[in-house]
């Protein structure tokens, strides 16, 4: 099995440092341990942020590889300098204030091995508020690639935050992640896709992500809806994603928008996500 991975981060300023702690010490103890850790500072970072990644990078200089950006570019652009920097094929995506269960990278590594076809791998996620313990929902995407390809013809496929890909198939991709504020992962996944590299998820939940009342809040904004119109819209130029899938897409996200907190958390958890007891 091979065993060498990067794991490919992105901070910029409004994180918590506690957070980000508990982030990345959930890699440090990945039961395959990462051979390199790459954090992209995406813009100028606060003095505490800057301490944490300065702490890391003594600590472990030959693990952590830092990537100083001089001005915030947002999450795509700042991944893919990240990325650049990565120095092994295979590249496990983590976000800055979520946790990742000890055997999530042992697994995915486990699915590249048996099938050496295989460019992106993900997992199910569960939601929490406030602590770990506090389990609230959990995003199940399809398994298998040929119900990862029709699933995100309207939604994205994968769980960002727990991708493993090959370095070289997302390079290869219009050179990785593209400029659409919010939704570059989508944009990334169908294309993708489309050029015919092979998808999977395991079927368990291997990160825990942080939610909280404002997440529905922020799923309303403008900036997200249009994000996510414009994502499907290069899908359906494509010719992937067809008429009916772009009119669907449209007319929820305007409806998202327009809707009170309330009907939208409702909707949403009925429909989008498993409630957990």
């Amino acid at each position: 099995m091979e065993t060498n991975y990067s794991v490919l981060m992105s901070v910029y300023k409004k994180e918590k440092p506690e957070y980000f702690i508990e982030s990345i010490e959930s890699m440090l103890k990945q039961t395959v341990k990462p051979e390199q850790i790459v954090i992209v500072k995406d813009g100028p970072l606060t003095e505490k942020l800057d301490n944490v990644v300065d702490k890391y990078k003594e600590l472990f200089p030959n693990i952590f590889t830092v990537v100083p950006l001089d001005k915030n570019l947002g999450l795509g652009l700042a991944l893919n300098e990240g990325l650049k920097k990565c120095r092994n094929e295979l590249v496990a995506r983590m976000d800055t204030d979520d946790i990742s269960l000890e055997r999530r990278c042992e697994l995915q590594l486990s699915e590249f091995t048996k099938d050496t076809k295989l460019s992106i791998c993900g997992t199910m996620i569960d939601e929490f508020f406030n602590t770990p313990d506090n389990i609230v929902t959990s995003r199940i995407v399809p398994e298998n690639h040929d119900e990862i390809l029709k699933f995100s013809r309207r939604r994205s496929p994968f769980n960002h935050v727990t991708v493993m890909f090959k370095k070289e198939d997302v390079l290869s991709t219009d050179g990785g992640y593209r400029d659409i504020l919010r939704k570059e992962d989508i944009d990334l996944f169908i294309r993708m896709l489309t050029r015919g590299f092979k998808g999977k998820n395991i079927n368990q939940s291997l990160v825990l992500v942080r939610s909280d009342e404002g997440y529905y809040r922020r799923r309303k904004s403008w900036l997200n809806c249009k994000g996510y119109i414009k994502a499907i819209y290069e899908s359906w130029k494509l010719g992937h994603s067809k008429t009916v899938d772009l009119l669907f897409v449209v007319l929820t996200q305007m409806g998202m928008f327009l809707a009170p907190v309330w009907l939208l958390k409702t909707v949403s958890d009925k429909f989008l996500r498993t409630k957990k007891n």
